[in-house]
């Protein structure tokens, strides 16, 4: 080995294992707000929040589907073994029980988070309503129960926290068959499980529907005739982990399959293992390269870039190819290179300016796919130029590489008749789009989502059955301070009560249901009667009563007790249901505090907006999340146009400046200009819309295509040896290219899908038609 040879050696092993080092400290995400903006407005901002910390993307629901004898013991089982989970913080059943640490911070202070204290709900008239009630209540079968509770609570203020804080679908209430929710049907227990880690923390999602599996299992095993039973699990946590495990296992999949095929594709061509190993290692580079530079400029790696590397093994060996292809049996590599080095760097230009309209998009997910594929292809042509040919010196003889230049000559000896062809086509494809009937994008966000329809009908049908919270409407507010943002929401939410008795909503969630402003607690102490008035007024309401005065001391000392005592805090709520419900609908958000409102079954939105725009709260945002959800998506295609015409424009003077004469530009951008009008045809034909992720495809399209244009123009013309070489080396390395997208189209992910399909097509139809409008050229 030459002495120059070793320390390029020994820079690149060293920067490999750097990477390395970088990437095994990368965290890796599924979270989709990645592909938010991240300059989001303040609507969107609360989009994000809810999307990672909101109470409905803490929110699993479960059914049970067993024989009917089962289903109430199953329940109740399920729910008693999660109730000590560490990763679960509420289980919601139709039962009172595992609410221990809340019904203790209720109890204390139950006559300060009572919504029902006023100074009219301790008159003799309201206590003696309340003692009839109680009596009523003693002759029930709940009697034993309400006997403990009335003496220090005859006015009912536990049992109204108690069903306000075991119902998180906000008043809705399922049917009820032996103590447990059912179906309408009865063939099928549901339950509601909130989960403690936040919405965005897949692995405590994880954890948590883990826990769920293996309760479900035990409970199971513990009710006799249950062996059959089956749990149905949906909800955004679901959601979340399925779609990470289906990122992973068709990024793993998919590189499989590619590498494979690639592999048995360049085996064919050399008939040289080392020369197949060879050739991957620039892939192999930059793979290592992207996801360390994503990891350094982001602090993290998504988990749909990862999978994006797929396409690195079809576009990044093209170089390998190149070298190993063109150069002649038993030639030297490296004389190869000042040859090939002037394309292959303006086709690294031109792609690098293809790919920054992803780097420069203000969407963290869209800006690390380019940010991963520019850095791993630099990566990989530097190691194309510096380390193979200290690895390989001279290339092997034999092989048969050279039977792949056969397709391209035939096209380019259709002449006339194929120039023709491609116009005609290009002219069809443009007329197919200008006369496309309906939208041609894709307009809801939802299209983004790996979901398929079974798994969206079930969640709907869970939801309905169970009345679960499918939150689309909400009012949001924001203020400098935490108890300031809590005191407007109660003024919020005085004004929202109308509107639920008139039947514009159903029903509404606050902070303030959990734990109410300063003020309004405030308010509330100041409504307890002093101790001479309510024994007072208590001695007038035991009049026509079963009850004795006597009994009720443990009442009269605990109202005093709520009325000379501190106020709660939320750090009383620590550790309990009540205080994760509380964080999830008052977070801190770029520095200021946001209360949410979530609104409960919207029939008519406009009246609701008309409305809640008189409401006297200046800050107030009325938000639709499908809206704006669908907004981003919006948001996403005007940028992308946007900078997609930036980059053409960027690329057609980087070609004006490198080729200077306008036929040699034209030939450049000719093929390149028809297939993407071709591709994009396709693809609307096929879906009848096109989504965002087809528009990326095209970019690729273009970064793919222009290295065969740029040979087709910059490399010898004519018959022989080395034009042989050269088309050979196009159609192996676009058989590469659409190998490594291709298997993407086969994905259940929507972004490599939709890449995949679109770039699999496009490379096929741009090195076609560089070889039919190159031809006098090649022939």
């Amino acid at each position: 080995m030459k002495p120059w040879r070793r320390p390029i050696l020994l820079v690149w092993l060293l920067a490999l294992l750097l990477g390395g080092w970088v990437i095994a400290r990368t965290p890796f995400a599924t979270d989709m707000s990645a592909f938010l903006p991240r300059a989001p407005r303040p609507a969107q901002r609360v989009l994000v929040e809810q999307l990672r910390d909101g109470a409905v993307s803490r929110l699993i629901l479960l059914g049970i589907e067993a024989d009917r004898a089962a289903l109430a013991p199953l329940s109740r089982a399920l729910a008693a073994g999660l109730r000590d989970a560490p990763d679960i913080a509420l289980v919601a059943n139709g039962q009172a029980e595992g609410l221990a640490a809340d019904a203790s911070v209720l109890w204390r202070q139950r006559y300060l988070l009572s919504p029902a204290i006023t100074a009219a709900h301790f008159s003799a008239q309201a206590l003696h309503a309340a003692l009839l009630d109680d009596a009523a209540q003693l002759a029930s079968p709940l009697g034993i129960v309400a006997k403990r509770a009335i003496p220090a609570d005859p006015t009912g203020e536990m049992a109204l926290l108690i069903t306000r804080l075991v119902d998180p679908a906000g008043g809705a209430h399922p049917a009820m068959a032996d103590g447990v929710w059912v179906s309408p049907d009865g063939a099928r227990a549901l339950l509601m499980v909130q989960t403690r880690p936040a919405g965005a923390d897949i692995d405590g999602q994880e954890r948590a529907l883990a826990a769920i599996e293996a309760g479900f299992a035990a409970a199971r095993g513990q009710v006799a005739g249950a062996q059959a039973a089956r749990l149905v699990e949906s909800g955004p946590p679901v959601f979340a982990v399925r779609s990470r495990a289906r990122m992973i296992a068709d990024a793993r999949r998919f590189s499989m399959i590619a590498s494979l095929l690639v592999i048995a594709v360049l085996l064919f061509a050399y008939r040289s293992p080392r020369l197949v190993v060879l050739a991957l290692l620039p892939v192999a580079s930059g793979v290592v390269a992207g996801i360390a530079a994503v990891g350094l400029a982001f602090g993290f790696v998504h988990a749909i870039t990862l999978g994006f590397g797929v396409t690195l093994i079809g576009e990044a060996v093209d170089y390998a190819i190149y070298l190993f292809t063109q150069t002649a049996p038993g030639g030297v590599t490296a004389a190869t290179l000042p040859r090939l080095w002037p394309t292959l760097r303006l086709g690294m230009a031109v792609s690098v300016c293809g790919f920054s309209a992803m780097l420069l998009s203000s969407f963290t997910g869209f800006a690390q796919l380019g940010l991963f594929t520019i850095a791993g292809l630099l990566v990989a042509l530097a190691v194309t130029r510096l380390v193979l040919p200290a690895l390989l010196p001279l290339a092997p003889a034999g092989g048969a590489a050279i039977i792949f230049a056969r397709p391209l000559r035939r096209l380019a000896r259709t002449g006339r008749a194929g120039r023709a062809a491609v116009l005609v086509l290009a002219l069809a494809a443009l007329g197919s789009v200008a006369l496309h009937r309906g939208p041609y994008w894709q307009a809801e966000l939802s299209s983004m989502s790996p979901l398929s329809p079974a798994e969206i009908a079930t969640d709907a049908r869970l939801r309905q059955q169970i009345g679960a919270p499918d939150v689309r409407y909400l009012l949001a507010i924001g203020a400098a301070g935490r108890d300031q943002a809590m005191a407007a929401a109660d003024r919020v939410a005085r004004q929202l009560r109308p509107l639920v008795a008139s039947g514009l909503i159903t029903g509404f969630d606050a902070p303030g249901r959990y734990l109410p402003s300063e003020a309004s607690l405030r308010a509330r102490q100041a409504a307890l009667p002093s101790a001479p008035v309510l024994a007072d007024n208590l001695a007038q309401a035991l009049v026509g009563t079963p009850f004795r005065a006597e009994s009720f001391a443990p009442f009269l000392a605990d109202v005093a007790a709520a009325r000379a005592g501190p106020l709660p805090q939320p750090a009383d709520l620590a550790g309990t249901a009540l205080g994760l419900r509380l964080d999830t609908l008052l977070v801190r958000s770029g520095g200021r505090w946001l209360a949410s409102l979530p609104l409960r079954r919207v029939e008519r939105p406009a009246e609701l907006s008309t409305a809640v725009a008189g409401f006297a709260e200046p800050g107030l945002m009325f938000i639709d999340l499908k809206a704006e959800s669908d907004g981003l998506l919006a948001d996403y295609l005007r940028e992308a146009l946007t900078l997609s015409v930036a980059g053409a424009a960027v690329i057609v003077l980087l070609l004006a400046a490198s080729l200077r004469a306008p036929a040699r530009i034209v030939g450049v951008l000719a093929p390149l200009a028809a297939s993407v009008a071709c591709t994009g045809a396709i693809m609307l034909a096929a879906d009848g819309r096109v989504s965002i992720f087809n528009l990326f495809g095209l970019l690729l399209v273009v970064a793919v295509g222009s290295n065969y244009c740029l040979f087709f123009e910059r490399e010898p013309a004519g018959a022989g040896a080395v034009a042989d070489r050269v088309l050979a080396s196009l159609t192996l390395a676009d058989l590469c290219t659409v190998i490594g997208f291709g298997v993407l189209s086969f994905s259940t992910i929507p972004v490599l899908r939709g890449i995949g399909a679109t770039v699999a097509v496009g490379a096929v139809l741009c090195l076609v038609f560089a070889a039919v409008l190159g031809a006098r050229r090649v022939v």
